[in-house]
This record gives C-alpha cells, structure tokens and sequence, in this order.
C-alpha cells in the first residue's frame, strides 16, 4: 500500500489490505501519487456545531463536535471544501468516483464546489434514517435523511465503474433507486468507541461494491472510526484512510487490527 504514497514516514498502520495515515488531510492528500486512487468516499466535517442541543440515547446533549466542525462564515466553509476537492481530483484516476455524505450544513456548498473542481455529479443519493434521534425544539421537521453525492471527474473518455447489475440483484431484481432506507450505526459497530458521525457499515458496503472492483483501492481523507476500512476488508478492497484526530486513528486501529475475530 505505500506504494500509493509518496512518503510514508505519517503511516500509523498497516496491514495486508489497509493503511491509516495520521496526518492533517491537506498534507497527507499532497503525498498520495496522482491518478492512482479507484474510489474516494468522504464524510467531511458537517460544520453543525452551533452550541444547540440534540437527543443521543434518549438524553439531551450539545451538538458540539470539536472545532474541526466550526467555522465563522460561509466563505470559510466553502473555501475548505474546495482545497480538499482539489487535490481529491488530483489523487483520483481518470476513472475513478468520489462519494461525499453531509446533512444541509455543509452538502450544498460540497456540491458546488464539486463543479468547480471539474468533477460531474451522477447521483443524489438521499439515506433516509429508520431511527433518527428526535427533534427537541419542535421548530421544524425532525432531520431523518444525509445526502450523498456521487461523482466523477468530467472528462470525456471517463468511464466510471457502476456495477449495475450487482445492485440490481440486490434490490430484488429491479433497478435501484436513489433512496436508500436504513437503521443509524449498531452499538455493536461501536465496541472499540465511538466517533459522532459514524456510519453503519451496510451504507458503505453498498456504495463500494457499486462502484468498485475487487482489489481496487478506496481512500477516505476524513476517515473517523474507518467504517470505509471495515467494509474494504469486507469486499476485498485496498483502503487508505486519513485523519489527524488521534482518538480517531486509535479507534480506527482497533477495528482493523480486531476485523475478522469477532461480527462486525
């Protein structure tokens, strides 16, 4: 896996299939070598810390993330978007896709930003959550749903990987729709820690095996709690994941090294 690297001296794990990089995402994006990366899939900072309240396990706490998910101004969050979308692009192949989840918070300004990096958005996947955590204030609809934007970069002669007939299958012989409906994160995904935006394992199960194959290689910049990794490991894929939170990349570490000895 260094191979993909330029320098390795950040790496923090690794194993036959995976690589986890402490490092801050800009400087560790700078040293992936250009054009060798399969599928990118992103869950970048939300930007939703604003001193509110939400409901986790039936409790009332703050919605604060870390200041990693502040900023001051709409600019500020937009700027951010495009600097790593940049070099994103850069470490993408010709034909290769990235896959980007937020909630309104930040997901607007990502899609704009998507286009001006050169890339062409081919789907607006919206995850409609079968439990989300209620609405406290009663001052607007509960938030049930993430969007996930996928995309490409816009070149002509691009030719993305999209294993439609796998996901045909999986839908009961029909073709799949851009609505997909499931249970937040099991606390059973969450038994070496927990990271607050964690993703269950079945959304990135599916969105790597419809756009990838088999030894292909998968980064996630902001990778959190490595589900990306997890589900890498399930379907046979490579996985670079980065992030510079070292509660982070220690969870990371525990689920990688203990994949395979116990349900996952």
């Amino acid at each position: 896996m260094k191979k993909y690297l330029k320098r390795s001296e950040k790496i923090y794990y690794e194993d036959d299939l995976s690589v986890l990089v402490f490092d801050d995402t800009f400087n560790a994006l700078k040293k992936i070598k250009p054009g060798t990366i399969d599928m990118i899939f992103s869950d970048p900072p939300y930007f939703l810390s604003n001193d509110g309240v939400t409901c986790s396990g039936g409790k009332m706490v703050s919605v604060n993330k870390g200041k990693w998910d502040k900023v001051n101004s709409f600019k500020e969050k937009h700027l951010f978007n495009r600097k790593w979308l940049r070099l994103c692009y850069k470490a993408l192949s010709p034909n290769g896709t990235i896959w980007i989840s937020g909630t309104y918070h930040n997901i607007y300004s990502v899609g704009v930003a998507l286009e001006e990096e050169g890339f062409k958005i081919l789907n607006n996947i919206t995850w409609k959550k079968t439990n989300p955590p209620p609405n406290l204030a009663c001052r607007c609809f509960t938030h049930s749903t993430e969007t996930i934007i996928w995309a490409k970069k816009d070149l002509k002669k691009a030719r993305h990987t999209f294993n439609y007939d796998l996901m045909k299958a999986e839908n009961g012989g029909k073709q799949m729709k851009d609505v997909w409906e499931g249970n937040l994160t099991s606390k059973k995904e969450k038994k070496y820690g927990k990271h607050p935006t964690q993703k269950p394992i079945y959304l990135l199960e599916r969105i790597i095996a419809a756009s990838t194959n088999e030894g292909d290689v998968v980064m996630d910049p902001f990778c959190g709690s490595s589900t990306t990794g997890i589900a890498c490991k399930k379907l046979g894929r490579q996985y670079i994941g980065i992030d510079n939170n070292e509660e982070y990349i220690k969870l990371s570490k525990a689920r990688l090294e203990n994949y395979g000895k116990e349900a996952f």
